[in-house]
């Protein structure tokens, strides 16, 4: 069996599970996290995972963040200076784009149609990197979580450490962590 149908089985198992209600929003987040150089198979398998959830009575939503840099840069009025001088792009400007990534994650968690047995579901974490930690886009954004925010996540876990794309020193998260049947290092 592949990484990915490991992945997607330990998916299901989860995602089957009763939903409880009356938990904190950090526990109604799950990262699947997986090997990076895997990340284009597990897209490409992506509607695996949304089958399997629609399959245990769930409602599906996607939200792809892998452009989102070039949309942000695409909208900002200092652009072309960012261009031409990228050591300008930090601090506040980057501040910026941290808004501009919660505020996308807010919009898809809280659209018409998503409730309390919806998933949400979030690629492309990886492309946040180095503008922005994921860690902190998930966090700004828990609060909006209804049913169920799906992170998918190419990096490392060890107990409740997470690592994307091993970048950097990781952060302790209450997530609950979803891998193809064996704990990353």
């Amino acid at each position: 069996m592949s990484v990915i149908m490991d992945i997607a089985d330990a998916f299901e198992r989860q995602v089957r599970l009763p939903w409880k209600r009356n938990i904190s929003p950090a526990e109604r987040v799950w990262l699947v996290v997986y090997e990076p150089e895997i990340e284009r198979r597990l897209r490409a398998q992506l509607g695996e995972f949304q089958h399997r959830a629609i399959k245990s009575g769930h409602a599906w939503v996607d939200l792809d963040l892998a452009d989102v840099f070039g949309e942000w840069m695409a909208e900002h009025e200092y652009a072309d200076a960012f261009f031409a001088e990228p050591e300008l792009l930090s601090g506040s400007a980057l501040e910026d784009f941290d808004e501009f990534v919660t505020a996308r994650l807010t919009a898809a968690l809280t659209s018409e149609g998503v409730d309390d047995d919806t998933v949400v579901a979030v690629l492309g974490a990886g492309a946040l990197f180095p503008f922005t930690r994921a860690s902190r886009v998930i966090e700004s954004a828990e609060s909006a979580v209804r049913g169920r925010l799906v992170v998918f996540f190419p990096g490392h876990h060890s107990g409740s450490n997470y690592r994307l794309l091993d970048a950097r020193d990781g952060w302790n998260y209450r997530a609950i962590p979803i891998t193809g049947g064996r704990e990353a290092l």
